[in-house]
């Protein structure tokens, strides 16, 4: 396997599956930690499997009921079932049952290719998404040779409706700015229990929103936010307006105003290479010390 086990498990501090929770799978933007061609920090990743990550993704796991749904088709996928199978021991169903997916870009939904006809050959997992990203995934191949072949089978999801996947676990679609060259994109409220917990890995800046994000935060029990870079300048050979995320920095000024409990709701995610937090100490304390969290691979939130 091209990540070792025995990361998550020391990341995860021994992680005992609860009844309902959500488990992230994933902390890294699209191209994965190490990512192709990185000639910063991340390089060290390459001779050091404990710095690897993988694609952002998560699963919702109800042990009560048996099953578990799984956020974000990504490039890691095969990895990432594995893990959870070993992790949880057998307990649940190797594949899911629905695959939520927020956005055409690459580490979003990729991995669903490996559900087709030349590796798994999957029956009919339900793969949800907006609307239009379901005609994308209809009209245009090869997406749509797992639509033909029944290897996947599209649900369209309504935006603000909440979606009762059994009787301890929900899932409401917020629509959410970015780069929507193909799709739009999803931002998700998911409740396991009585925790409701935010998900929106992927966002322009936080102003472009028809919501106030502090005003979403304080309404849930923890907010997984995109993270991808935490300042300015971090690509000095590119235009960052040209890739807009609101920077970690930005998102700390926005909240800094606010109580303690209301920071501490904020978990960063979706981190790009080129972003210290996969790193540095330093970088990280000073998350930490102004009340935010980042999220951890291979932990169970609950």
């Amino acid at each position: 396997m091209k990540y070792s086990f025995l990361m998550f498990i020391l990341l995860s501090g021994g992680w005992v599956l609860g009844q309902t929770g959500i488990v992230v799978l994933g902390i890294a933007q699209d191209g994965g930690y190490p990512q192709i061609g990185c000639e910063n920090e991340c390089k060290t990743a390459w001779d050091d499997p404990s710095k690897e990550r993988f694609v952002v993704s998560m699963a919702i796991v109800d042990e009560e009921a048996g099953k578990w749904w799984l956020v974000e088709a990504t490039p890691d996928l095969p990895d990432q079932l594995e893990y959870f199978r070993v992790q949880t021991d057998g307990k649940f169903p190797y594949l899911p049952e629905g695959v939520f997916l927020t956005h055409a870009h690459m580490g979003h939904y990729t991995g669903l290719l490996h559900f087709g006809r030349e590796v798994l050959g999957a029956d009919r997992i339900p793969v949800y998404v907006l609307p239009r990203f379901a005609d994308f995934l209809r009209e245009n191949g090869p997406w749509d040779q797992l639509v033909a072949l029944e290897n996947i089978v599209i649900n369209e999801l309504r935006p603000e409706h909440e979606l009762s996947l059994s009787d301890d676990v929900s899932i409401k679609t917020h629509v959410v700015p970015h780069r929507d060259e193909y799709s739009e994109t999803a931002g998700f409220s998911i409740r396991t229990g009585e925790i409701r917990s935010l998900f929106i890995p992927d966002i322009d800046k936080w102003s472009k929103w028809d919501k106030s994000i502090i005003k979403e935060v304080s309404a849930v029990d923890r907010a997984f936010l995109d993270g991808s870079f935490f300042e300015n300048g971090e690509l000095p050979n590119r235009d960052m307006s040209q890739i807009p995320h609101p920077f970690v920095a930005e998102t700390m000024d926005l909240f800094k105003q606010e109580v303690d409990s209301i920071r501490s709701k904020v978990y960063f995610i979706h981190f790009n290479h080129t972003n210290p937090l996969l790193w540095d100490q330093t970088t990280l304390l000073k998350v930490l010390d102004g009340g935010f969290n980042v999220a951890t691979q291979g932990k169970l939130y609950r």
